[in-house]
């Protein structure tokens, strides 16, 4: 029998200037709430500066690390990093053909790191080397040469693939990879937004290196359209606390930096209330 999942009657939206105040009213919510799932979570992430980069509080990121470590989880870094490799960025000086290629390159070491994790690849490998589609399977580059080469191409066309049924519709239990579905980018008069789609994500080992990952690709992706970084959205049809429980002695000091962080970030600029739980009207 099929375990039913329990979902609000309308998604619960949080918005805010700052990535560590938007994670941390999403785990907070769930720390103060009956059970350990919001189905379905729409969030909006706005902060950044000009080089795309965006708002965190050192306290909740190194907390969060901390605990991380504490039950032997990949580090928000490295969780980010399977979505867009920033070192290499940096040590591309600027250059997506050459990042491309480093990527390429480091791949199969990647890969071979973990073979039972990264068996079907990680998220930047999919959107790069999608296995088929034009630019040989890289979608960024598609994305990019058509925007750059089309003075209005349409929205449509800047989206990118991560889920294939080819390879991921299979009959396991579980399954590791992937949980983000697809991606897509949205120039506006302001600039880039950028649009993210999980079928499930996990709150404390994953999420917050989820969030990051996903504004490194934006500000990437918006440093080659020559446009800034304005607004990163997801949505994650089930955002549960996997791998530990709401008791564990390891999230005490989390706990407490997350409630200060979303304290400390109750307004941003304009009219939305920062990392603020809103309950949206029903369709």
């Amino acid at each position: 029998m099929t375990k039913q999942i329990p979902t609000t009657t309308a998604p619960l939206m949080v918005t805010g200037g700052n990535l560590s105040a938007v994670w941390s009213e999403v785990f907070i919510h769930i720390m103060d709430h009956p059970g350990t799932q919001i189905a379905p979570l729409v969030l909006s992430i706005t902060g950044f500066d000009e080089r795309g980069v965006a708002a965190e509080d050192a306290d909740v990121r190194s907390a969060l690390d901390a605990a991380l470590a504490l039950e032997d989880q990949y580090s928000t870094e490295d969780v980010a990093y399977t979505i867009f490799p920033q070192r290499l960025w940096t040590m591309s000086k600027g250059d997506r053909k050459t990042l491309f290629k480093f990527y390429r390159m480091a791949f199969p070491a990647y890969q071979a790191a973990n073979r039972s994790l990264n068996r079907k690849g990680l998220y930047f490998e999919r959107l790069v080397n999608y296995g088929r589609g034009p630019k040989d399977g890289n979608q960024l580059e598609w994305i990019l040469s058509q925007y750059e080469d089309r003075h209005a191409v349409r929205k449509s066309m800047l989206q990118a693939s991560v889920f294939d049924p080819e390879h991921d519709h299979v009959p396991d239990a579980q399954i590791s990879f992937p949980c983000l579905q697809q991606v897509s980018f949205v120039p506006s008069q302001a600039g880039l937004v950028v649009n993210a789609f999980y079928a499930t994500q996990q709150v404390f080992n994953k999420a917050y290196g989820n969030y990051l990952g996903l504004a490194q690709l934006g500000a990437f992706m918006a440093h080659e359209m020559k446009i800034p970084l304005v607004r990163v959205n997801i949505m994650a049809g089930i955002e549960k606390l996997d791998k530990i429980g709401k008791t564990d002695s390891a999230l005490v000091p989390l706990i407490a930096a997350a409630r200060a962080s979303v304290a400390r970030h109750k307004r941003v600029d304009g009219d939305v209330p920062a990392a603020v739980p809103r309950r949206l009207a029903a369709a």
